[in-house]
């Protein structure tokens, strides 16, 4: 029984979110420094809670006119494969449908091994027409 709760446009604290992440390895990947400024500038974001902790979350930065980017979509270990990230992500699409315009830009960067995951709402990988490319800052 699904004893968990999904809120809409609700961001984790910076605490919850550096908890959150690193539960998943991304720790090293982060500048948590500066991520309190990234989750108040999301376009559009969900979290889920079990009671008070934060369990998983996703969200959506961008301009909010041309271009939607999926970012964090994350659950914690002990709670992935109940569904929770289709939660997540049909939210996020239920908020691209209605607030992104025709022939905007929607795009994510999946971790390795969760392609089809994300094919499953229209996701593609356009090579060789598009390469999607990034760079970190050192």
């Amino acid at each position: 029984m699904k004893n968990y709760e999904l809120m809409q446009n609700t961001t984790p604290t910076l605490n919850e979110y550096i908890t959150l992440c690193s539960s998943v390895g991304w720790k090293e990947y982060m500048n948590f420094d500066v991520a309190g400024t990234a989750l108040a500038n999301s376009v559009y974001s969900v979290m889920v809670k079990d009671g008070d902790e934060v369990i998983g979350m996703g969200r959506i930065v961008g301009d909010g006119a041309i271009y939607f980017y999926i970012q964090d979509v994350v659950v914690r270990p002990d709670y992935q494969s109940k569904g929770i990230g289709k939660e997540i992500m049909d939210e996020l699409m239920r908020y691209i449908k209605e607030h992104a315009p025709s022939k905007a830009f929607v795009g994510l960067f999946a971790s390795e091994g969760k392609e089809a995951f994300y094919e499953k709402y229209d996701f593609k990988d356009y090579s060789p027409n598009m390469t999607g490319m990034f760079m970190v800052n050192p």
